[in-house]
């Protein structure tokens, strides 16, 4: 058995076609043509998602120091003036002349390739040899760019930029120097609350979920009785207006977060900060990610958001590159300051032990359950060359599978299914398992590899005789024999291992 190699692309293309195929993932609306940005998820994705979460879920909040709530989407718009979403959560747009297609100015250099971007980089050369501090500004960049693309930080200059999109065309078109100026694009999506439409009745979609734990910290404290140090978990859907989304689910309008804030003494931010920094990567290992495709990418000071003291974020290696699945904050007292300011109501702890009346700092930690998703998936996914034949199987992790086992009776007579039928029965309560016996036992057997199935139960003519079935295990193909009575056992501690 050997593992079959492939480009970046064709391995994001075969997902996304088994995503379809297999019933993970839909284009939204695709009988209409689709709608960009948007997926649906099919019956093994919404399993695998439920999964994903129910995880988080259990690892955050059936700890002592963890509390659960579901807010509302839609929140009073002065929520979003004192998160500070209403004025600063926009992204730099520019606009082609000519075909009207839009990108975001920031990462309008991932649509360029390396050969155009030093061809347009000499022409500016070119054009501001005569000056000495725009020629030094522009190497500076190029030569100090950090963690960040040296070309796209030249776009985002106030003085470079706009030079050097005139040398670009359009990825879309191929029209030179066609694009607008840059100009800020909020990201929220606005909508109205009764039946008039105006500026008064306006609210706006959650672009994420966060808002509404802080604003809950001492109905949830007071009611649940906690003291400092305690979190508040919560996992719900949120909206972001992108200017171009991409890469299948890594970014989308509509997706889900799982974020915990974590509430704590500002004396004591960086143990904590530390503590679920060292918590969240591990997570991802424990449900069989690869650790040598998991890093963190700390922020430098100078980039940091306007809120954070301390960041890093949990990337993964796509196959088109490192990117975030999580982020973890020490988002200081700015929050809850801020709501406090803007409500006029003290969100203030007194701590009975200290005697000190304070605005607790928060340690956040905030994941894509749909990036997760992704990540798992991809994660999952190997190509297999078996006696000259490729066998595509997602090796997921037995917790996050979304069919726990198949059934298989080995001929359609002799009582086989009748018997099998039994199992399956049996099995349903208190598993997700799915029930085949159309097709070639190999042909069954793939069939589960691609859904991700960890075990698939035959019953044979053995079974007949002494009430064992074989149970074929997805990853090593080993078969082993285990008694009928005992495979509800079996699987659980397979499952929970």
């Amino acid at each position: 058995m050997s593992d079959k190699k492939n480009k970046p692309a064709d391995v994001v293309a075969n997902i996304v076609s088994l995503a379809k195929r297999r019933g993970f993932v839909f284009q939204s609306s695709e009988i209409y043509g689709g709608l960009n940005g948007c997926w649906d998820y099919g019956p093994l994705g919404v399993e695998l998602l439920r999964n994903i979460k129910e995880e988080w879920w259990k690892s955050m909040t059936y700890r002592e120091d963890v509390e659960g709530i579901d807010a509302a989407i839609l929140m009073h718009p002065r929520v979003w003036e004192a998160s500070g979403h209403v004025e600063n959560f926009t992204d730099p747009m520019i606009d082609c002349k000519v075909c009207k297609a839009r990108f975001r100015l920031d990462v309008l250099g991932d649509s360029i390739s390396d050969k155009k971007k030093d061809k347009a980089l000499n022409d500016l050369r070119f054009e501001i040899k005569d000056n000495s501090s725009l020629i030094e500004k522009l190497e500076n960049k190029i030569a100090n760019p950090g963690d960040e693309d040296p070309f796209n930080l030249i776009l985002e200059d106030n003085d470079l930029g706009k030079l050097l999109l005139s040398k670009l065309n359009c990825p879309q078109c191929g029209n030179l120097n066609s694009f607008t100026d840059a100009r800020k694009f909020n990201l929220m999506f606005k909508t109205f609350i009764g039946p008039v439409e105006d500026s008064s009745a306006v609210v706006y979609l959650r672009p994420e979920t966060a808002q509404g734990i802080f604003v809950n910290f001492l109905n949830v404290q007071s009611s649940a009785r906690q003291k400092l140090p305690f979190g508040i978990a919560q996992i719900g859907k949120a909206f972001r207006n992108e200017i171009n989304t991409k890469n299948f689910l890594f970014r989308t309008r509509e997706f889900e977060q799982m974020e915990m804030q974590f509430f704590v003494n500002p004396k004591n931010d960086k143990q904590w900060y530390d503590y679920w920094k060292a918590e969240r990567l591990q997570w991802y290992k424990s449900l069989g990610m690869n650790p040598n495709k998991l890093r963190y990418h700390d922020h430098p000071a100078n980039k940091l958001a306007h809120y954070a003291k301390e960041a890093t974020d949990i990337e993964y290696e796509f196959p088109f590159g490192w990117g975030e699945i999580e982020g973890i904050h020490n988002r200081t007292d700015f929050d809850l300051s801020r709501h406090e300011e803007y409500s006029g109501k003290s969100l203030k702890y007194f701590d009975d032990e200290t005697k000190e009346k304070y605005i607790p700092y928060i340690i956040e930690t905030s994941a894509g359950a749909s990036r997760g998703f992704m990540a798992f998936l991809i994660d999952a996914y190997y190509e297999e060359e078996v006696n000259g034949e490729i066998r595509s199987v997602l090796k997921f992790h037995p917790k996050l599978a979304p069919i726990k086992a198949a059934i298989f009776p080995l001929v359609n007579k002799d009582g086989m299914p009748e018997i099998a039928r039994e199992i399956e029965k049996d099995l349903r309560r208190n598993f997700k398992v799915f029930y085949d016996d159309k097709g070639a036992i190999g042909r069954r057997y793939r069939r589960q590899d691609e859904a991700g199935t960890p075990f698939c139960i035959t019953i044979d003519t053995q079974t007949l005789e002494d009430r064992t079935v074989t149970v074929r295990e997805r990853d090593s193909m080993q078969q082993e024999r285990v008694s009928i009575d005992q495979l509800s056992k079996y699987l659980n501690d397979k499952i929970i291992m």
